[in-house]
């Protein structure tokens, strides 16, 4: 089960991460998204669990739950929708010449 972790905290590591879901079960993985540029923490991450029982177990119980400061916000990851629109893209007005 793929677990969407936000509002982690800056200081937080991804082994601190995989140590708090472990409590619940098998980790697979546990990733904290870094900024490309800054490569700080972006406060979201993901958390990979070989049990869909298990990872349900550790959302219902880490929702809400107090890690290093900060109130976490627990649940299960969607998947990413293939071509969705990541923004980038370039709006505004672009007022051309009107002979009419």
């Amino acid at each position: 089960m793929n677990i969407y972790v936000a509002n982690i905290p800056w200081k937080a590591s991804e082994e601190q991460l995989k140590q708090l879901f472990a409590e619940y079960g098998d980790v697979s993985s546990a990733k904290i998204i870094m900024d490309k540029v800054t490569q700080r923490s972006r406060g979201f991450g993901f958390v990979e669990m070989a049990d869909d029982s298990a990872g349900r177990a550790a959302i219902s119980a880490l929702n809400g739950y107090d890690f290093l400061g900060k109130v976490l916000v627990v649940n299960e990851a969607r998947p990413r929708e293939e071509g969705a629109n990541r923004g980038g893209g370039r709006g505004g007005y672009r007022g051309g010449y009107n002979k009419d």
